[in-house]
């Protein structure tokens, strides 16, 4: 009569055992808490800094123009007199959409393509061949010829916001999604060799079943760590693209192109240059600690030893 309840109790310890494995791995590794922390204070900041800070980014204050740090300036104003706080909460919130939804876009495609190759054995060898043609581009060259081809027209079509918003995501998302195509299509190999996926398929199982309820979401950990990588390598490009002029205009001022704005500015007024970069480095330090406690996290091997 005590055998069941204590069954029944170790069963649910068992069950909750990976799971919370993989919260205690999170909460020891120092760096994935601290980067978690230092992004959640820049999200904040760009969401919600405006409402404390409710300057115009746009408004011209020309007397007040390349001033230093104030009370009334907190991180000082460019050449025209706009204030650099307000404009840099504005550049976050664009540089953060931008990033997230490249990554969305890489890692859609990215996901599909890998699930595709290694689940279906007709498919791999074209796809990892189409793989490996994009990863043989020259990606910088790619998206400076993408933007000055195709810019004009969306801007003429869809607007210079929107325009210009579809053209950056578009373009670092088609330029990035193959790393995580072969992350996942290596994981899918390995999961389509065991027991439950063998077994589903012995029972007449559709594929597309299989892939759905075993595969992907066996899958799921590299995908999640591709995730938050994918961020930090959207915003930077975005950040590259801006610099050199070819990102948004400085009515829409992203850090990477409050960079450039900056730049013939140096001598004059430095934390025009040093601010953005700080953000960016910061932005990027803190999602890359992140998604390396996430793959620390997730690795199997390491929830045996847990």
């Amino acid at each position: 009569m005590n055998e069941a309840p204590a069954t029944e109790e170790v069963g649910v310890r068992t069950g909750r055992r990976p799971a919370h494995g993989v919260r205690r791995r999170l909460r020891r590794h120092s760096g994935t808490i601290a980067g978690a922390a230092v992004l959640s204070l820049i999200a904040l900041a760009v969401l919600f800094g405006s409402a404390v800070h409710d300057v115009d980014p746009q408004y011209l204050d020309y007397p007040a123009k390349n001033q230093g740090m104030s009370l009334e300036h907190p991180l000082g104003t460019d050449n025209l007199g706009r204030d650099t706080l307000a404009r840099m909460l504005a550049g976050g919130r664009i540089s953060l959409a931008v990033g997230t939804a490249a990554m969305v876009l890489s890692l859609t495609f990215g996901t599909l393509v890998g699930v595709a190759a290694g689940f279906f054995h007709r498919l791999d060898g074209p796809l990892m061949r189409f793989t490996d043609l994009f990863l043989a581009l020259p990606v910088l060259p790619l998206l400076l010829v993408s933007i000055m081809l195709f810019r004009d027209p969306l801007q003429s079509a869809l607007g210079l916001e929107v325009g210009i918003f579809i053209l950056i995501v578009v373009v670092i998302g088609i330029t990035s999604w193959m790393q995580t195509a072969r992350i996942v299509r290596g994981q899918v190999l390995a999961i389509k060799q065991r027991e439950y996926v063998v077994a589903a398929r012995s029972i007449g199982a559709r594929a597309i079943r299989i892939i759905v309820l075993h595969v992907f979401p066996n899958a799921l950990s590299p995908i999640v760590v591709a995730a938050t990588l994918g961020v930090a390598q959207a915003i930077i490009t975005e950040s590259a693209l801006s610099f050199l002029g070819l990102g948004f205009p400085s009515d829409f001022p992203t850090w990477g192109r409050l960079l450039y704005d900056g730049v013939p500015f140096l001598t004059l007024t430095p934390a025009r240059v040093i601010w953005p970069g700080v953000a960016i480095s910061l932005t990027v330090l803190s999602v890359n600690y992140v998604g390396d406690g996430l793959r620390d996290a997730l690795d199997p091997h390491a929830n045996v030893g847990g």
